[in-house]
């Protein structure tokens, strides 16, 4: 199978290439724009066989999105290519409805196109794969709010969309539009919705990766509120895993929700990474006496959703799948691959990011 992976030099999709050239034989499309977030290096020079060709494309290029898919013939479509992060949304909401909108339309309208002029075995066999997020729900009650004895609610694949912050809305219509374009059109397609993804490779204005190279640099930890908000962690190689078994074997028309099922608030998350640096790292910059005390509480931002959690049974009963690591082991290699990697991210740092900025907190 031949792949055309969008965002395949962001977080998210170069952990699905990786996994694509590691453990299966199909071929890979990397398609990118390469803004302030892609990144190449996130794919390691030995995987970039003959199975692998990179395009450096705007997916709000029509005529050369149309050339892709006529130049590479791909059997299926994984769209991970978006803007995600909440804080820059809120900033600059602009990007966010270019990018993840009508991105994602002109990506629909070339890929149905091309999907029209296949043989009808290739039609049949044609998915386009749609990688959401599970902000598009809104939230959930906080524990604290929930009468003792009470369940708590989770993410369903059917829970109603209640975006709340630039960002979420504009994924919100992306999924919107990929059904549509289903239902309208009858254009295969599948979409996933994911709880908060980390890992290595991770760009440094997001919460794990933020507060691990602060840390380093002795410099402030900043939690939003008093880090009570909750939020599903999911390993990113486990969500690459489950990307690749829902293009292949997913059902047509399906929603498929994605968790980590590691409930978290974030300050304990913070916490987590402290105590982690502690030990791996007990030599600390100067005047630092523990990790801990460089955690500040600064004001909430506006709209922060309280609590986001999935339930993933779905993916797990219908397609076998379930996450690897908990979350004591995926932060262990987490913090671990950003100690072992200090090149890439002080590359990355390099450009236009800021290291005193505030990591996006979901």
């Amino acid at each position: 199978m031949k792949l055309l992976i969008t965002g395949g030099a962001g977080f998210i999709g170069s952990a699905v290439v990786r996994h694509v050239l590691q453990n299966t034989t199909h071929e890979v499309v990397n398609l990118d724009k390469l803004t302030y977030a892609g990144n190449l290096e996130s794919i390691p020079e030995n995987l970039m066989d003959s199975r692998y060709v990179f395009e450096q494309v705007d997916i709000c290029d029509m005529a050369e999105l149309k050339r892709i898919f006529e130049q590479h013939q791909p059997d299926a479509v994984m769209h991970l290519a978006a803007e995600s992060h909440v804080d820059r949304s809120i900033d600059g909401p602009g990007d966010f409805i270019q990018t993840n909108i009508v991105g994602t339309y002109t990506l629909l309208e070339a890929a149905r196109v091309y999907w029209q002029t296949l043989s009808d075995n290739k039609k049949t066999a044609f998915r386009f794969h749609h990688i959401s997020t599970d902000e598009v729900y809104g939230d959930l009650p906080h524990p604290d709010e929930v009468a003792e004895g009470e369940a708590l609610p989770l993410f369903t694949e059917t829970t109603s969309y209640a975006p709340s912050s630039p960002y979420s809305a504009s994924k919100a219509s992306s999924d919107h539009l990929v059904r549509a374009w289903r239902r309208t059109y009858g254009l295969p397609t599948i979409v996933t919705n994911c709880s908060n993804n980390y890992g290595p490779y991770h760009f440094p204005e997001k919460l794990i990766p933020h507060m691990i190279l602060n840390a380093l640099a002795g410099k402030a930890l900043p939690v939003y509120g008093d880090g009570s908000q909750i939020r599903d962690w999911l390993y990113v190689e486990d969500h690459a895993r489950a990307l690749v078994k829902v293009v292949c074997e997913g059902e047509v028309g399906e929603t498929y929700n994605i968790g980590g099922h590691n409930e978290k608030r974030n300050l304990e998350v913070v916490h987590t990474l402290c105590d982690l640096l502690e030990e791996l790292v007990p030599t600390k910059p100067e005047g630092v006496q523990s990790y801990r005390d460089l955690i500040t509480f600064v004001k909430d931002r506006p709209g922060h959703d309280v609590r986001y959690a999935i339930d993933s049974s779905k993916i797990a009963d219908e397609l076998g799948w379930e996450p690897e690591e908990t979350f004591v082991s995926g932060m262990r290699k987490t913090v671990e691959w950003y100690l072992s990697n200090q090149s890439w991210w002080q590359r990355v740092l390099s450009g236009d990011y800021q290291l005193n900025r505030i990591g996006d907190q979901g």
